[in-house]
């Protein structure tokens, strides 16, 4: 498994943490999607084994959607070079932060996963 694989590290404040558990139990009860207690398992193992960070600053908004800010300062709080994202165009502007964006495929390509 890559997540604890020393690759990479994840970086979690606490408003992100909650808005990945909102975002999968939204899934709950529809077609193929786990069941609640599987997000709350997924979500306690990523916890487990992310940085925590505490982001004591905001810069709002940078961005189009305030949720994107979040994760802009988490990435600025905890040091990050890169953000993966399938949403590159929301991120437009990170650069002047350091800050490159890739979407998952490139990032395992990036990591040497995927030739």
């Amino acid at each position: 498994m890559l997540l604890n694989s020393g690759k990479f590290e994840i970086n979690l404040s606490v408003p992100l943490t909650l808005e990945y558990e909102g975002a999968g139990k939204r899934l709950v009860g529809k077609k193929g999607a786990l069941k609640a207690n599987d997000i709350d398992d997924i979500v306690d193992y990523v916890c487990s084994i992310a940085h925590r960070k505490k982001v004591y600053y905001l810069w709002r908004p940078i961005l189009s959607d305030p949720k994107d800010d979040m994760v802009l300062e988490l990435a600025v709080s905890a040091g990050c070079t890169i953000i993966v994202t399938y949403n590159k165009d929301d991120f437009e502007g990170v650069e002047k932060f350091g800050i490159r964006l890739l979407t998952a495929q490139e990032f395992l390509r990036e990591i040497g996963e995927l030739p």
